[in-house]
Order: C-alpha cells, then sequence, then structure tokens
C-alpha cells in the first residue's frame, strides 16, 4: 500500500498530562506504528508545550476549555480542526477519530475520508444504564451522528459492533471490527515476584490477586471487593492490590476494612510491569468491556485470567483454556479464583495459553494489516 498522510484526533494519548483510561495506549499505538511503516501520521490531541514529534508520530496539543464535558470537547473540537488546517498541504489521505470526544471535530470535516472508532459506549460506560442525566443524552447523540456522518466504522470487538448497530442504527456493510493490537514483547518481563510482594508489605508466598483499572461501576471493583471474603474463606492467606484510581474509591476503601486488601492509586508503567509479572492471578471483573486492555497486557506477562462473560473479555478468553469466565456475580468471580489460586500450575499453563493467543491475533502486524483494509476500502470508495 502506499505511504498515506494520516490524521487522528483524540481526546487523549500517552504522550500528554491527559491520560484518562486505555483510549490512550489504543489510539497512540496504532498511531505509532503506522509511522513505523513509513505512514506520515499527524496526532490532534490535548496537552501541554508545543508541538512535537515523538516516535515518528506529530503530536499537535491545545488546551480546551469548558464548564462541563460536553463544552469542553466542543472547544477541543474547534481547537484540533484550527491545527488540522495549518497541517493540510499537501492533504491528508484519512482522518481518524476516536470516540465521541472528537465528533464535532469530524463533522466540521465530514467531506474528508473519515474514520469512527468506537472504543466504548456511553451506555456500556455506565453498565448498561440509559440514565435520565443530560450530559449521557448529549454524549449518546454525539456517538449516534459520529456513527452516521462517518465515511465507516470501526469497533474493538464484535459486541461493540453489535452494541453500536442496536443503539445506533449503524448498517452492519458500515463497521469493520479492528482489535486493538499489543507488544507483548513490553509486558513480559523478568522480576523476582517475592521481592516485590516483600515491597508491598506481603509474604514472598502469599497468592497476589491484582486488579488494575479504574476504580468506576464498569470495571466491577466492587463486585471483586464482595468477593473476598468468600475467597478467604477457602484461602485465608490470598492478598489482593488494586491499581487505579476513580470514583468509587472512597466506597471501595469502606468495604475493605478489615481485608488484605491495599489500593496503590496510579501506578507508573514500570511499576505496573512488575505488579503484571508477579502477581499470581489478575481478576477482570468489568460489567461492560468493549475490549479489556488489561486482558491482553495480563497474557503478554503469560498471568492467567479470571474474568467476566460480557463483551471482548468473553470474546476472546476461550474458557479453561487462556482463563476462566464467570457471570457477572461476586459469589461467581470468588468460585473461579478459587478453581485457579491452589494450582500454580493450572495457571501457568492458562496464562502461557494467553500469550499464544496474543501472538496470533492480537499483535500489531496483524491488527494493522486490517486497519489499514479499512483505510484502502475508504480510499477506494468500495464501503458496501
Amino acid at each position: 500500500m502506499e505511504t498515506l498522510k494520516l490524521a487522528f484526533f483524540c481526546w487523549e494519548s500517552l504522550h500528554s498530562t491527559f491520560k484518562v483510561g486505555g483510549l490512550a495506549p489504543a489510539a497512540t499505538e496504532l498511531a505509532e506504528n503506522l509511522a513505523r511503516m513509513g505512514h506520515e501520521v499527524h496526532f490532534f490531541t490535548r496537552g501541554e508545550g508545543d508541538d512535537t514529534t515523538i516516535n515518528s508520530v506529530h503530536y499537535h496539543y491545545c488546551l480546551p476549555y469548558g464548564d462541563n464535558i460536553v463544552e469542553y470537547c466542543r472547544t477541543m473540537s474547534t481547537m484540533l480542526v484550527k491545527a488540522f488546517r495549518a497541517c493540510d498541504t499537501p492533504a491528508f489521505d484519512i482522518l481518524h477519530f476516536h470516540d465521541w470526544h472528537v465528533v464535532e471535530a469530524m463533522h466540521l470535516l465530514r467531506d474528508r475520508n473519515t474514520v469512527f472508532s468506537y472504543h466504548s459506549t456511553e451506555y456500556g460506560r455506565h453498565g448498561g444504564n440509559f440514565g435520565g442525566w443530560w450530559e449521557f443524552q448529549e454524549i449518546s447523540g454525539k456517538e449516534w451522528y459520529g456513527g452516521y456522518i462517518a465515511k465507516t466504522v470501526t469497533t474493538v470487538s464484535n459486541s461493540t459492533k453489535t452494541e453500536v448497530m442496536w443503539l445506533y442504527n449503524v448498517p452492519e456493510w458500515k463497521v469493520t471490527v479492528v482489535p486493538n493490537g499489543i507488544d507483548p514483547s513490553a509486558y513480559r518481563t523478568m522480576v523476582d515476584p517475592g521481592e516485590v510482594k516483600k515491597h508491598y508489605g506481603i509474604h514472598p508466598l502469599a497468592p497476589v490477586v491484582l486488579f488494575v483499572g479504574r476504580l468506576t461501576y464498569q470495571k466491577g471493583p466492587d463486585l471483586l471487593m464482595q468477593a473476598i471474603p468468600r475467597i478467604l474463606a477457602t484461602r485465608w492467606d490470598v492478598q489482593f492490590l488494586f491499581a487505579g484510581t476513580g470514583d468509587m474509591r472512597g466506597y471501595l476503601e469502606g468495604m475493605a476494612h478489615g481485608l488484605p486488601v491495599q489500593f496503590l492509586g496510579y501506578v507508573a508503567d514500570t511499576e505496573h510491569l512488575r505488579l503484571l509479572n508477579a502477581c499470581d492471578l489478575v481478576a477482570i471483573p468489568s460489567r461492560n468491556e468493549p475490549f479489556g486492555l488489561v486482558l491482553t497486557e495480563a497474557w503478554s506477562a503469560e498471568r492467567c485470567v479470571v474474568a467476566t462473560d460480557v463483551g471482548g473479555l468473553s470474546e476472546n478468553i476461550d474458557n479453561y483454556i487462556n482463563g476462566i469466565k464467570v457471570p457477572v456475580r461476586p459469589d461467581s468471580i470468588a468460585w473461579g479464583i478459587c478453581h485457579l489460586i491452589d494450582d500454580p500450575a493450572y495457571m501457568q499453563r492458562l496464562g502461557k495459553a494467553g500469550r499464544r493467543k496474543v501472538m496470533e491475533k492480537f499483535r500489531w502486524s496483524v491488527v494493522m494489516e486490517r486497519m489499514l483494509g479499512v483505510y484502502k476500502k475508504v480510499l477506494s470508495g468500495s464501503l458496501r
């Protein structure tokens, strides 16, 4: 395929102070892998400081403002389009927009070759509740409009494809599933698990269950917390580490009183890798999960997982082969963890099988081929 000039619009990246969730690594690493292939990639996003080039990607920053999230994203979109127009000679081939935050930018550029990626939906982020507050209605409306005006749409899983077709009447011919990619070598590192555990005041031989993610209703940390007493009734020495921040932290800390639980807050990338490679099991108790980057990160580190049977987790985990899927219930999560925690050899087999699946399906070389196929369809006009 000929070299392309690509514009990415996303409200967060790995190379700014604004990083909220999985969208930052998903979009940033996609851009950087495209740049490594020789494409010219410009990334329009929030951030402080001057425009810069990192890993061959040209980053253009703005500092939006607004009294609420909707107004904030409106001003951001206007600023990003202004920065885009200053770089549009020669013209960009493809304009790739990530999630609802930048839909108003896509509206201003809707006559161009546009791709809109749903990394999640507002409905999904609120655990399947439509909600009554005005922001939910506004954001859902922008998600509908993004799917309507884009030349083509991508989703990170088949479940998200079904969700946007159901919620927003996006026709099936318009949607291509392109999963998030990962570099598995970046997540497998040699650590002494005992030393890492001792750093957190945990006995080197005590089994550790790790939760990584936002402490929000969607991610289900409360479900794992409710499962802990049941787990301890079977295996008294299990320890639990929660890495991440979110609006549920205070509530969860109240639930954790007297339990072997530590809340680590935000952890740097290096410490995230140490924890991932030192823990015995990764728990993913999400109520809704369009893809679940933590799954492929855990697999890349050869960690076994117990995950709820939802969304991308359900699609990608082969039950009892590379992980265990359970219903979205505290007692089921407890059962899954107890089923594994006394059998290190079994956990190791599941983790190794997970890494094999990453190598087959989620390496960047595989994902890039699918995304470039989407761009090619847009450029050729053969979308149906």
